[in-house]
């Protein structure tokens, strides 16, 4: 597998996705304020997508990705793998349907665990729960979208699942532009804008997987031992991410009790930090799994660890800089993208220190996205369960300890602490197993990426107090400011990456010469 075009694939439409999301985020800040329908709106999204989380990404793709890569590389191929994928679909279907169905009717309850605080002002609680039954059904079609996307990128065919991300992002825009009004009203379109977003992504992934050669029918749902293999797998992978989903709904349970306006900073500060981590980790980790299970299904298991190590050495080259620019121009960043109509300067500043504290854990958020397929690749979904517990229990220590006195930034470090410790333990198991170690060559050069950001760091702080001014202009002014700012700090860190070896530098040069010769 050309590991750096799955990347760049994966990458580049992640990104046209993120862009398309901080154009939302930028409209949904200026029209929504951090208000009462603006907090009901977030915690109405948080929800299918907490759950999604759960069925459909990291749990579902750890079971169903290994499993359908080995039948369609062995005897049988796309015939055998197409008849397995039907028959998870059969019992897949139906559970959603079921699971769906329950937390509609129980919605009341539901959101009164997450946010029984609320009930002290009716018009809130009432709100989320009609917002939350509106975008629950989001959660059964965003979990087929995995299915489909398991398949493609099993058979390495990564453009249909990268890019459907952008087509809820564009709903929501279009919801935003249609009722601009703000309050409920436009927390409902919105609501609407997730469903329909979430529509038009199966009818992408759907379409793809056909012109791939996989049409799937529905069957009716029987235990076959393909089904009950990806059971015994994905059951333990869906319960480490339930612990940490768990983690998740009670950083919400939290935030609903902090001051109003805490979940929609949380949420824009959460939106920055998702950006390396998506178009980073999470493009690592889907391009590296398949490749990590053929060489095991192949028993060879340095060319896995190999693949691994490229990954490593990879996502530090350029989560390193990422977390770098997020932490030092926060402020100045959240001002440029957020500040303006209802969202002030104030509203602004407060998102800004948050995501400070958040990208402090980023590089581990990454690292855990490369470990991880270490232990899926060798279909052991059981460990990742065992270090989310230790998490989950550490994550509930931290956020008793650290949110009264410090409030929302309390809330932030315990997040950004608990990434550390889960990276650490998933490295620490899989070095001790023998499966994967960070060599010495590898170890220097991360040191060396790492002197690197130091010097990015010194070049922003400079720039920042030189654009002070900037800052205070028009949207525009400041988002050209932050813009020159991080470019230069960006160029500062390739320059010195390169010069003290922080980057293959072999790799680089026949990358310089591709480009010449083909401007040439």
């Amino acid at each position: 597998m050309k590991l750096g075009k799955a990347i760049g694939t994966i990458g580049g439409l992640t990104m046209v996705s993120r862009v398309l999301g901080f154009a939302r985020d930028m409209l949904m800040s200026r029209i929504m304020g951090a208000t009462m329908a603006a907090d009901a709106f977030q915690l109405a999204f948080r929800v299918p997508n907490t759950f999604r989380r759960l069925f459909g990404e990291g749990a579902f793709s750890a079971g169903f990705v290994p499993l359908f890569s080995q039948r369609l590389h062995r005897e049988g191929g796309l015939e055998e793998a197409r008849k397995f994928s039907e028959e998870v679909l059969a019992v897949f279907l139906p559970t959603l349907f079921l699971f769906t169905l329950v937390f509609e009717l129980a919605m009341p309850a539901f959101v009164w665990a997450l946010a029984s605080e609320w009930v002290n002002t009716p018009e809130k609680f009432d709100l989320a729960i009609f917002l939350t039954r509106i975008t629950f059904p989001y959660l059964l079609l965003i979990s087929l979208v995995s299915l489909f996307a398991g398949v493609l990128n099993s058979m390495t065919r990564f453009i249909a699942a990268a890019f459907a991300p952008a087509l809820l992002n564009l709903c929501m825009v279009a919801a935003l532009l249609i009722v601009p009004a703000g309050g409920a009203k436009t927390a409902q379109a919105l609501a609407i804008g997730v469903l329909v977003g979430g529509f038009l992504q199966i009818g992408l992934l759907w379409a793809a997987a056909k012109r791939a050669g996989i049409s799937l029918r529905l069957r009716r749902p029987r235990m076959t031992p393909g089904v009950r293999q990806f059971i015994n797998v994905v059951i333990p992978a869906t319960l480490g991410a339930g612990v940490y989903q768990v983690s998740q709904f009670i950083d919400t349970f939290f935030a609903t009790r902090l001051p109003q306006g805490s979940l929609s900073y949380m949420n824009y500060s959460d939106r920055l930090n998702q950006l390396p981590l998506s178009v980073i980790g999470t493009a690592l980790g889907t391009a590296i799994l398949p490749a990590i299970s053929r060489f095991i299904d192949k028993d060879q298991p340095e060319e896995a660890a190999k693949v691994q190590g490229q990954a490593v050495e990879l996502s530090m080259l350029l989560t390193l800089p990422a977390a770098v620019a997020l932490w030092v121009v926060s402020i100045p960043l959240c001002t440029a993208l957020f500040q303006g109509g209802r969202f002030t300067l104030q509203d602004a500043a407060i998102t800004g220190n948050v995501l400070a504290i958040i990208v402090s854990g980023l590089p581990a958020y990454v690292l855990v996205k490369v470990i991880t397929p270490g232990f899926y690749a060798r279909k052991d979904t059981r460990t990742p369960v065992k270090t989310a517990g230790i998490v989950l229990l550490a994550n509930v220590i931290l956020n008793f300890a650290l949110i009264p006195p410090f409030g929302i930034y309390g809330l932030a470090s315990a997040i950004a602490i608990c990434s550390w410790l889960n990276c650490v333990m998933l490295y620490v198991i899989l070095r001790k197993r023998g499966h994967f170690h960070i060599e010495p060559w590898l170890w220097g050069r991360i040191g060396r990426q790492l002197f690197a950001a130091a010097v990015m760091a010194g070049v922003l702080f400079f720039l920042r107090d030189q654009f002070a001014d900037w800052f205070s202009g028009s949207t525009g002014r400041r988002i050209l400011a932050v813009g020159a700012i991080v470019s230069a700090g960006g160029a500062a860190y390739l320059v010195t990456a390169f010069l003290t070896g922080g980057m293959d530098r072999d790799a680089a040069m026949i990358l310089l010469r591709r480009k010449k010769v083909s401007a040439e």
